[in-house]
């Protein structure tokens, strides 16, 4: 490594709240659940702590709620090294949250609760715009409001910064909007949303790309390249698109080539899902380069 890229996320941050059943319960239906676990999540924070472990000086902007999780959220970052001096509690206003219900087969139902998240405001982006003037890139999502996305965008093409969206969960957009962005970073079914067509394979991603110009397809003016996934032996594939994004960013800002930083994040975001679990289940940079010095020279078309 060169140096630590400096990045910034402005984006959701939430507690998961995830109920293992056997069967998901009937309306009026009470049922026992098997287990429960409790951890840090959302897509912005758990962004912020892939790049963080990636080896990133990390700043996050974000709005918790004024209830427990929120001490406990700001807590996190700072133990983990992110800065979290942009990171305000709202009164009157809960956390985020993700209560999520999985059965069996690992079928799942998320329902998001957005609280505080829904409170980051363009003001806020000023607000925080002496550090954000020192970053290599700044990531987001779409778990905030989209007025502060697009104000974000603009604020980064206005400073000469890097910008990366990753557009979750889908949703109708202004691409007029977004056209300042540097890296537009959809998984299928985004893609499907935001584009209205559907991404089953390699051609209709291109295809998709086509439409949207940017996509792990990379998509740009001067043409496209599928860059196959690493074969893993997945457990969990909850917030694997959150590790991409984090670790890609920070190759990127590290210097790397883009198809070598989409090769190395598809490899991070496949060893996020060998485990449960999402920023718990990322790796730290020193696992990580073992894994890729050992398997760099190898891909496949899929994970197992």
């Amino acid at each position: 490594m060169t140096k630590s890229p400096r990045i910034a996320v402005v984006g959701s941050a939430n507690i998961d709240l995830t109920s293992f059943i056997d069967n998901f319960p009937k309306p009026g239906e009470t049922i026992f659940g098997q287990k429960f676990d409790l951890g840090f999540g959302g897509k912005g924070a758990n962004q912020a702590v892939a790049a963080k472990l990636c080896g990133a000086d990390v700043f996050m902007v974000a709005r918790v709620g004024d209830d427990i999780f929120g001490p406990a959220t700001i807590s996190n970052f700072r133990k983990l090294g992110i800065d979290a001096s942009h990171i305000r509690q709202v009164k009157g206003v809960s956390s985020g949250v993700a209560p999520i219900f999985v059965d069996p087969s690992g079928q799942n139902r998320i329902i998001v609760v957005k609280g505080a998240n829904d409170t980051l405001k363009p003001a806020d982006v000023d607000a925080a715009a002496d550090v954000l003037k020192t970053v290599d890139c700044i990531v987001m999502q779409f778990e905030i409001p989209l007025e502060t996305v697009y104000y974000t965008i603009h604020f980064a093409g206005k400073h000469g910064i890097r910008s990366i969206l990753n557009p979750a969960p889908a949703q109708p957009i202004d691409f007029k909007q977004v056209a300042g962005l540097d890296y537009f970073v959809p998984n299928e079914t985004e893609a499907e949303t935001i584009a209205g067509m559907p991404v089953r394979n390699v051609d209709d991603a291109k295809a998709c790309a086509g439409k949207l110009l940017n996509g792990s397809l990379l998509a740009g003016n001067d043409g496209m390249e599928h860059v196959p996934a690493f074969q893993v032996r997945a457990t969990d594939s909850t917030g694997a698109g959150d590790a991409f994004i984090g670790s890609f960013a920070t190759f990127l800002g590290e210097g790397a080539a883009e198809r070598d930083a989409v090769r190395r994040a598809n490899l991070y975001a496949g060893l996020s899902t060998t485990s449960v679990g999402t920023q718990k289940s990322f790796y730290d940079r020193a696992r990580f380069e073992t894994e890729w010095l050992s398997r760099k020279g190898q891909a496949s078309v899929g994970m197992s």
